[in-house]
């Protein structure tokens, strides 16, 4: 049996691959497309919000690329300095996307019963916090 970090590491690989195809056709990336949804979650979304949420995924200068990116493509826009907000298009290309998106999720989890995958998720999470809070004396 390979090693959970070898199926992290392909599964993550293979998220992405298969959404940066899916999403090419919109002009987004993976990260594009969650730039998009921090800032629609997140009311009166500044860039600051966009880097904190996303810091796992990618590094600064990624997240900024993408922000950059979605801005000039006029799927957001700058209501403020260093303020975003979904552009009234960028609302309705986002609700088409969604449309793609649940059928990747649909893909990507089938054969998975809900609750396989609520454990998987869990066990992940508890792994991260144990590596998280670990000392220096617990190494």
């Amino acid at each position: 049996m390979k090693p959970i970090g070898y199926w992290l590491n392909r599964t993550d690989q293979a998220l992405t691959a298969y959404m940066n195809d899916m999403l090419e056709e919109f002009g987004l990336t993976r990260i594009a497309w969650q730039v998009l949804n921090v800032i629609r979650d997140t009311p009166e979304a500044h860039d600051a919000d966009v880097l904190s949420a996303l810091a796992a995924n990618a590094d600064a200068a990624t997240l900024t690329g993408a922000i950059d990116t979605v801005l000039a493509d006029g799927w957001a826009h700058r209501p403020a300095p260093s303020r975003l907000d979904l552009t009234p298009a960028g609302q309705r290309r986002l609700a088409e996307v969604a449309v793609r998106v649940d059928a990747f999720r649909e893909l990507s989890t089938s054969g998975i019963s809900p609750d396989e995958y609520r454990t998987a998720v869990h066990v992940l999470e508890r792994m991260t916090r144990n590596l998280e809070t670990a000392t220096a004396t617990d190494r």
